[in-house]
């Protein structure tokens, strides 16, 4: 008698955001899902960012009618099918062979807006061929002003909608997985905006660290604004707020949206969550522009809290990144459906049709989970 063979293990159904970080972790090298996953320091401000939204609870509506809920807003003026956008990130060849060009056209299917990093590891020109979509592109300010301006005009030209300028990253946070594993691009990827900016590693830091205390402008400051906004007629966004004051500063500099954000915890360790900046910022700023935030964001119930407490859209950062790593464009296509079905299930079970519906005091302060 022959013995029964075992049957195939079937493929683990991928339901929420961890689940994929799961599945890119087996899929990714350790020092490409470290770069990927690790914050600064101690990583204090990475853990921070999610355990503010475990904080929060919402203060549901009922007996109301959530039949047929509508996601659909506009940041920018550009329409998207729902307030969930895709943050910049580095190095998406890491990830996928297609890279940037998978995520740019999962945005599309997606209807949603993709933000291009100045470190991707796909041009910038082709990025923009890959889409029809809105699109943006995240700008570093460089020492070299002519590089700088070179890479606003190449952005213009290529179609881009709107500059999404990093203003907390005058040097690289200390990223200690990064310097253990002596991250750099594997052999065959490069910074493809970048080429010739490219520096050598040494073996204290990693080549990221490198070209960031090379070619940053540490020296960037408000008064450099108006030169910046005098190279192109894109609208721009300052990425990189937490306080009040930094907020009006750039609503009175006639900026077009900020991004509240830590960046993701790989800058100061110290720094405040995001959710938790976000209200003071949205009251102070919230008519005069658009208020973004990102971090720690993992569910449809984060991105609900995020809108009800003052942002006109979320980003995606790490979630996006562990589609791509896990099914490629299929994968961030995924990832952007499973929260935004879940942002609607949230909405429905909080007595919210529309986008507009969801209102501040509906989240607040709960005990901690």
């Amino acid at each position: 008698m022959q013995p029964k063979k075992k049957a195939p293990k079937s493929k683990a159904k991928l339901l929420t955001v961890k689940d994929y970080q799961r599945a890119a972790k087996q899929k990714l090298s350790k020092a490409a899902y470290d770069y990927y996953r690790s914050g600064a320091e101690s990583e204090r401000a990475l853990s921070r960012n999610e355990e503010a939204f475990r904080r929060l609870v919402v203060w549901y509506r009922v007996l109301v009618d959530v039949e047929n809920r509508d996601l659909s807003t506009k940041v920018l003026g550009f329409p998207v099918t729902s307030p969930i956008l895709i943050a910049p990130t580095a190095y998406h060849k890491l990830a996928c062979p297609e890279g940037e060009l998978a995520t740019a056209r999962a945005a599309q299917n997606s209807g949603t807006i993709y933000v291009a990093s100045t470190l991707s590891t796909t041009s910038l020109e082709h990025i923009a061929e890959a889409s029809q979509a809105p699109k943006w592109f995240q700008l570093y300010v460089h020492k070299d002003r002519v590089f700088t301006q070179s890479l606003v005009a190449r952005a213009e030209e290529s179609g881009y909608d709107a500059l999404v300028v990093t203003v907390d990253t005058p040097l690289l946070g200390r990223r200690l997985r990064d310097e253990r594993n002596g991250f750099s691009l594997p052999p065959g990827l490069e910074m493809a905006n970048l080429s010739s900016a490219l520096v050598e590693q040494n073996e204290d830091a990693s080549a990221l660290s490198h070209y960031v205390a090379n070619r940053h402008d540490a020296a960037f400051t408000w008064a450099d604004l108006p030169w910046l906004r005098s190279l192109s007629h894109l609208p721009i966004i300052l990425k990189g707020i937490v306080r009040v004051d930094d907020a009006v500063r750039a609503a009175d500099a006639g900026i077009a949206g900020i991004i509240v954000s830590n960046h993701g915890g790989r800058q100061l360790d110290s720094a405040p969550s995001t959710i938790e900046a976000l209200p003071a910022i949205a009251d102070a700023v919230g008519s005069r522009l658009e208020v973004f935030v990102d971090g720690g964001i993992r569910s449809g119930d984060d991105v609900f809290k995020a809108l009800a407490l003052g942002a006109r859209a979320v980003l995606l950062g790490r979630p996006i990144l562990w589609g791509l790593a896990a099914e490629g464009q299929a994968g961030v296509e995924n990832v952007l459906k499973l929260l935004t079905e879940d942002l609607s299930r949230v909405m429905a079970l909080a007595g919210c049709k529309r986008i507009a519906d969801i209102e501040r005091g509906m989240v607040t302060v709960g005990a901690s989970s």
